[in-house]
């Protein structure tokens, strides 16, 4: 079933009166299209005209709105393209010339995630040159001196970049589809080696089975994230999320198919390790009382469950095939959907302003389609078909992001209002809309194939009168015929034939999928859409041999990455190994985000800057973190994340190395940990340096901050190692 929290919309709602197919309405507010001879349309956007040419490619169909939309998006893209780019933080803001396409009227850039996620969806299809030359832009050799290879560049971001936001690998989503250009080929093989590699040592987690890393799109920390992330983002660097691991997963079959067709022997160890994450994902982030994936998980020190889920994750999942089939249509079903259409995130938080939370993305609404298509989804196809369609009728522009509700640009409510930030032409959601009309309503995908699976309840707003409606590419016109009766609740392919330039579909309609068991958890969620508030970390008092954990009512204490039964409070033991702990609060239906997390047990300060000396009384296991002060950038963005190499010699063990990092910091901090086995005896730790994304070419030109003109730098000012006893680690399941 589809999870619907809706007050004012059914499901079933027309997009425009029947009486009027150039009208369309929605939350108390019109938009009218005309047409002229010449082809062009007059957009009246809510009072607003808007002109739109005549364009490449055009629909036919029952909806003079509908027409006028595709010829916008179109319109859009064509203004999208550029031959300079610019940005205040880039060779001070000056022209840097390049063919490409700008992210949207109010970002003149170019973005390695936005570009990516816009060609996969209809850029690379419909301007491939200029699509390949936008992906090469982000394409960087180092300048350390020492690191051979071609990178990906993760943009600035969370806590000085790369290894804290960790999806840059969505360039191969785009790269993919861009081939038979023999030259492209080879730098994205190229790519490929250098980014895996890299990524694979220091962002893979060999104990849990995935990629650290922050959220794919979902940037902005507090609003997705915990709210003390805000001012410390060491978790979101150690904690896994499902989008970005989907995403190192279609690049490393990407990796394996490219490695094939070269006789390279890694094709095997690029296969086995896309085979090994996929399992891996369905296992640590499905949650079976929620019937959904979420959208992260904790940490290796508490991999807890979060209740947080996000719309394009899923949809990722979905498309990749990561999925068990029913697990990917319930995840799909259960997702839910509010009158505007399909927020990014579920639940909301309630103390933050609108942006990714309270929002409809539409270019995410665009994967949320193309998934619903994949698991013949009826219902989520229609209400992402008509969320596009209303939130460019309305606005006059494929917008950046709406409130989820009304669909509205701006919602005024004070400290919370939003969207914060907002852009006319959004690349990626002009793509998104571009693959609304070719896939989601006439199912011409980019390999040709033709595959309509449309909705019977959009019959009257598409078709009108008409016995068919109709698509020209200028290369191709598609005809998709109705049948004579609706009977069933989705059109797809009867009988296709090619005549010439032609390809005419003759639909006919089906019935649905059966309905899906709706989930224990969010089955009867608040209309808010609003989490309980995120609780204070659990206090503990020591108490002879253990401690003594307060559990207030109403809320769930969570111990070294599992959920407890404890009432009022628990007992933990005292075992010399160290024990973390956090608390949620359960609503009815709904859970908080966890608190911070309180560790208890032993732990040994070891004072130094970069060399440390250990004696440990028997073998054990320890966990290390550096404390450290990074004030080289703010918490929100920047290239200088503090990366480094933390190697460990013992005597009679073969030399042990792994990656920590010092992301910027507000004061000291604690870094991120690393895990060892060691003997007994002596053990000497060291640092050696890392690599982080200001010793690529690429960032040469960064004047927003530290680590660009002035060169490479990656360094923080460590004060003491922290050490821990902690259990032998448990095989990933």
């Amino acid at each position: 079933m589809l999870k619907m929290i809706c007050l004012t919309a059914a499901l079933g709602a027309a997009l425009t009166s029947t009486a009027a197919a150039e009208d369309l309405t929605f939350d108390g507010r019109t938009a009218r299209a005309a047409t002229a001879a010449d082809g062009s349309f007059t957009l009246s956007a809510d009072g607003k005209p808007v002109a739109i040419a005549a364009q490449p490619m055009r629909s036919q169909t029952g909806s003079v709105m509908f027409d006028a939309l595709f010829a916008l998006a179109q319109q859009e893209m064509d203004a999208d393209r550029v031959d300079a780019i610019r940005d205040p933080s880039f060779n001070f803001g000056k022209p840097v010339p390049c063919d490409c396409f700008q992210t949207g009227e109010r970002w003149p850039y170019v973005w390695t995630r936005d570009v990516s996620f816009a060609a996969d969806l209809a850029l690379a299809r419909l301007d491939p040159q200029r699509t390949r030359q936008s992906l090469q832009f982000k394409l960087s050799k180092a300048r350390d001196g020492r690191t051979p290879g071609l990178f990906v560049a993760q943009d600035t971001g969370s806590g000085g970049s790369w290894p804290i936001s960790s999806d840059r690998v969505v360039w191969f989503l785009a790269a993919r589809h861009l081939l038979d250009d023999t030259a492209f080929a080879e730098q994205t093989w190229q790519a490929l080696q250098g980014t895996l590699a890299q990524d694979r040592a220091m962002v893979f987690d060999e104990r849990i089975g995935l990629y650290k890393g922050e959220t794919s799109f979902l940037d902005w920390r507090e609003q997705t994230y915990p709210d003390w992330t805000r001012k410390d983002v060491r978790f979101i660097g150690e904690s896994y999320s499902l989008s970005t691991n989907v995403l190192h997963y279609q690049a490393l079959r990407l990796a394996e198919k490219l490695a094939r067709q070269r006789g390279d022997a890694r094709a095997d160890d690029y296969a086995n390790w896309a085979t090994a994450l996929a399992a891996q994902i369905d296992a640590r982030f499905w949650r079976e009382d929620a019937g959904q994936y979420m959208s992260y998980i904790g940490e290796a020190a508490h991999p807890v469950d979060y209740a947080k889920y996000d719309l394009l994750a899923i949809s990722l999942g979905v498309l990749a095939d990561v999925f068990p089939q029913e697990r990917a249509r319930r995840a799909m079903a259960n997702y839910p959907a509010v009158e505007g259409g399909s927020p990014v995130v579920w639940p909301q938080e309630a103390q933050q302003p609108i942006y990714h939370n309270r929002a409809v993305w539409p270019f995410v609404s665009a994967y949320s389609l193309r998934a619903a298509r994949h698991v013949d989804d009826v219902a989520r196809i229609q209400r992402e078909i008509e969320s596009l369609m209303r939130g460019s009728a309305l606005a006059g522009s494929n917008m950046e992001n709406f409130e989820m509700r009304r669909l509205a640009v701006h919602v005024d409510e004070g400290a919370l209002s939003g969207p914060v930030v907002n852009s006319p032409r959004q690349l990626w959601s002009v793509a998104g809309y571009l693959s609304m009309v070719l896939e989601g309503v006439f199912g011409v995908e980019a390999d040709g194939k033709v595959a309509p699976k449309l909705p019977v309840a959009l019959v009257p707003q598409l078709f009108g009168k008409e016995k068919s409606i109709e698509l020209n590419d200028g290369r191709t016109r598609y005809v998709l015929k109705r049948p004579r009766k609706l009977d069933g609740v989705l059109l797809v392919a009867d009988k296709t034939t090619r005549k010439g330039n032609v390809v005419t579909v003759q639909l006919k309609a089906v019935p649905g999928p059966a309905p899906v068991t709706a989930p224990a958890l969010l089955a009867d969620a608040p209309t808010d859409g609003f989490a309980p508030a995120t609780p204070a970390a659990p206090k503990a008092e020591k108490r002879g041999k253990g401690w003594s954990v307060t559990v207030p009512a109403g809320h769930v204490l969570w111990l070294d990455g599992k959920a407890t039964t404890a009432k009022g409070a628990l007992t933990v033991r005292e075992d010399g190994l160290q024990h973390c702990l956090s608390l949620t609060l359960r609503g009815p239906q709904l859970e908080s985000l966890h608190s911070p997390m309180t560790c208890l047990g032993p732990q040994q300060r070891l004072a130094g800057a970069s060399k440390w000396s250990w004696n440990a009384t028997a073998p054990t296991r320890v966990r290390v973190r550096l404390r450290y002060d990074n004030p080289n950038g703010p918490i929100n963005t920047g290239v200088t994340a503090a990366v480094k190499q933390l190697v460990v010699t013992c005597a009679g063990k073969p030399v042990q190395r792994a990656t920590v990092v010092m992301p910027h910091s507000v004061g000291q901090q604690d870094s991120t940990a690393a895990e060892f086995d060691v003997p007994k005896g002596n053990c000497r730790f060291s640092l050696e340096q890392g690599f982080n994304m200001s010793a690529l070419e690429h960032f040469a030109q960064y004047n927003g901050g530290k680590g660009g003109r002035e060169g490479v730098l990656n360094s923080a000012k460590v004060s003491a190692l922290l050490l821990s006893p902690v259990a032998a680690v448990v095989a990933a399941p």
